[in-house]
């Protein structure tokens, strides 16, 4: 059976009657244009190099080239067959569409360990974000930052090297108005993936936890009957850190005590629990045990997409040799054949 990752891209399909009705209006148009100069039969014998049918036959060629990118760009492939050909158990991964939601508030500022000599919880955050995106494959990966508010910082895209720029560049100005705002995050990343896709959707939320803005826990039962996968990567100590402020200074109250946060663990195990997904720590062991949920099909997938790209080169090749003019050694034959015929006219033959 055939089927099509991004079977909306074959819409584009429909301009290419649109091309060709553009060319023939042209064509029309230098036909009346060449009228003004005569009688077409005599207005073309002054043009022994123009061609009737080269126009017509490039651009075939070049519509073919077009049908078969915008073919290959919508992944095509086939899934069933015989059934011996069929491995109990074997799966095939389609893909899944992740946006990621990374705390920028200031306590992710804060070391995300136990030890205050550490490295800061969002260091730490965009550490395991990145492992992640280069364990990624025919997936999609999306960015929002949040603190009081949310924003989004990268849409979703296949694009990793751009999801790794962006990732590297977030920090805790990003946002101005401070706080956790992690159910806000959840719901900009529920109206941020594909429409009508048939990806598997997840969404990850990587905070401390330290939620005072509304309630996370409802927006991810939202997510999960939405049927989009809330995970959670809690970062930070259970005893607590200072967090530091410029001047080498940390962060105090109203009384000029420091301020201590500590990983609100089991904030992040109630979010991940509504939302159908899984909560994880930060270290790295155990998340790279962890796979997130993937639509599969029973049986194996043959991409098809290069045979389509290989046609459209092909196409294009054969476009880039052929001129609009007549071919040289097309146009001695005519006239080859033309000499011949009057010369047997001569003979009465």
């Amino acid at each position: 059976m055939l089927s099509f990752a991004y079977p909306q891209l074959l819409y584009l399909l429909l301009a290419i009657p649109v091309i060709a009705a553009l060319y023939f209006q042209s064509r029309l148009s230098r036909r009346r244009r060449l009228r003004r100069f005569g009688h077409l039969k005599v207005v073309r014998a002054m043009m022994p190099d123009s061609s009737r049918y080269m126009g017509w036959i490039k651009l075939t060629i070049e519509c073919l080239a077009l049908a078969f990118i915008i073919i290959a760009l919508a992944r095509p492939y086939t899934t069933g067959g015989d059934t011996a050909s069929q491995t109990e158990g074997e799966t095939v991964s389609r893909g899944i569409e992740v946006m990621i939601c990374v705390d920028v508030s200031n306590s992710m500022l804060a070391s995300s360990t136990d030890d205050p000599r550490g490295v800061s919880r969002l260091q730490r955050a965009k550490f395991i974000l990145e492992k992640l995106i280069d364990k990624m494959h025919d997936d999609k990966v999306g960015l929002i930052v949040f603190a009081g508010d949310a924003y989004t910082q990268l849409p979703i895209t296949s694009d990793y090297i751009s999801a790794k720029m962006f990732l590297n560049g977030i920090n805790t100005d990003m946002v101005p108005t401070q706080g956790t705002a992690i159910g806000a995050a959840i719901d900009m990343a529920i109206n941020s993936f594909t429409p009508d896709s048939d990806f598997r959707k997840a969404i990850i939320v990587i905070t401390d936890g330290e939620n005072f803005e509304d309630n996370a826990v409802e927006e991810a039962r939202r997510a999960a009957s939405a049927g989009i996968q809330v995970d959670v990567i809690g970062i930070g100590g259970g005893k607590g850190s200072p967090i530091p402020m410029s001047g080498g200074e940390y962060l105090k109250d109203q009384q000029g005590q420091v301020v201590m946060t500590a990983l609100n663990e089991s904030m992040a195990k109630e979010i991940a629990q509504a939302g159908d997904g899984v909560y994880l720590d930060s270290h790295l062991d155990k998340l790279g045990k962890t796979e997130f949920k993937r639509r599969t099909a029973a049986s194996a997938a043959n991409e098809l997409f290069p045979i389509a790209a290989i046609l459209a080169i092909m196409m294009l090749v054969i476009d880039g040799l052929l001129p609009y003019c007549k071919i040289s050694w097309l146009r001695d034959i005519n006239f080859f054949t033309k000499q011949t015929s009057g010369k047997k006219d001569e003979n009465g033959k």
